[in-house]
């Protein structure tokens, strides 16, 4: 072997095998996963040096691996490689994978009936041990109750926000397990994308952004909403266990099931957003205040036109959820307000003398060009014509 770089190349892929024979499976047994693989230690005049100045903490690596000596032409070369887990591993602090809707039923010892959909009463499950999941389907959880601290994609979710969440493949949900065991109150439904394929669910699921929303746009239930959609995964379930039902049109009664609830959660977000609306809410008036000072500090001379994602992050809202409030009070998209903004600022600029260049340059577009185009757009004549 005539290079170290080529002795790198086999540590590496000698540590790849262990961990894809040895260490990936054991990881796995505790619901772990490998993210990442380093090499083992090749010891080179540099490593020699780093192995001075920290001599114990490489001597402690030394003394668990097998030294594996490769002869180069100007100096021996020495490869340690780590017996064990010769790996540092970037480890997600996950309790549970589920991959498939039964998975969470099997964790906490709920039946399963059938193969693509879990039908969870947590009134019937006893005490159960908390766990922080990677969601690899579609889930519906309606809780009177939810754990302290509960993990929600990127936020924190705390105990009495909400009444329900609903999580999409690839999310992540719910809460370390620590040991303890805390009887709930509710129902879950979890359905696999198998599923629904091809089917009016999965066609329509852009109807249902409540999927993509964040934990602090939970949905705040009313009583007879919570009723009406406790009486339907009842429903689910009744027809689930009783075997006189397992005929040709068993699926589609549980499809049917499935879309009237989503649709009823549609509707309830619905009211939701009207009652914020009606209530007073000042997140329109605090979206202004975004816009304003967006200008006013100057971020369209760096990031161009304000958008609707960092709108919505500026008020802690998933730009979905911003937008089903904007649209239900204003009749209109965050798209088009924030077009309607721009133009507004645009006439008084045009109004006090500015030339169109400036206007467009002032107001973060690139190029004048689709300045005017937008302002067409909007007013049904150019800044010209306007003028």
């Amino acid at each position: 072997m005539q290079n170290s770089g080529f002795a790198y190349m086999i540590a590496k892929r000698m540590n790849h095998l262990q961990a894809q024979r040895a260490a990936a499976t054991s990881w796995r047994e505790r619901r772990a996963r490998i993210n990442t693989i380093s090499p083992g230690i090749i010891v080179t005049p540099l490593a020699y040096d780093e192995f001075n100045a920290n001599g114990e903490g490489y001597q402690a690596m030394i003394d668990i691996s097998t030294e594996i000596v490769i002869n180069l032409k100007s100096s021996a070369i020495s490869i340690t490689v780590w017996q064990k887990f010769c790996i540092f591993a970037a480890i997600m602090k996950l309790d549970l994978y589920i991959n498939e809707a039964n998975d969470y039923a099997r964790d906490i010892g709920a039946p399963v009936l059938h193969p693509h959909v879990a039908i969870i009463h947590y009134d019937e499950a006893g005490e159960i041990r908390h766990s922080l999941n990677r969601i690899n389907c579609y889930g519906i959880f309606l809780q009177r109750e939810f754990p302290e601290n509960l993990t929600y994609g990127i936020g924190t979710y705390h105990e009495g926000d909400g009444s329900l969440i609903a999580f999409s493949p690839g999310q992540i949900g719910g809460k370390r397990d620590d040991g303890t065991r805390r009887q709930y109150h509710g129902w879950v439904l979890l359905f696999d994308a198998a599923f629904i394929h091809g089917t009016e669910i999965e066609r329509r699921l852009n109807d249902y952004h409540f999927f993509s929303y964040n934990s602090n746009e939970a949905l705040f239930l009313h009583p007879q909403e919570k009723d009406t959609l406790a009486g339907l995964m009842e429903n689910i379930r009744s027809e689930l266990l009783s075997t006189d039902n397992a005929d040709d049109v068993q699926d589609d009664i549980i499809f049917d099931y499935i879309q009237l609830i989503l649709d009823y959660c549609k509707r309830f977000y619905a009211r939701q957003f009207k009652e914020m609306s009606a209530s007073g809410s000042n997140i329109l008036a605090r979206f202004q205040q975004v816009l304003i000072d967006y200008y006013g500090k100057g971020r369209q001379h760096t990031d161009g036109l304000p958008s609707v994602k960092y709108c919505a992050s500026e008020l802690c809202l998933s730009p979905g959820y911003f937008g089903d409030i904007v649209r239900s009070a204003l009749g209109e998209s965050p798209k088009d307000y924030i077009r309607s903004f721009v133009i507004h600022r645009a006439k008084n600029q045009i109004l006090s003398g500015q030339s169109i260049a400036q206007v467009a340059d002032d107001l973060g577009f690139e190029y004048s060009q689709h300045f005017t185009r937008m302002f067409k757009n909007v007013t049904g004549q150019t800044p010209s014509e306007f003028f």
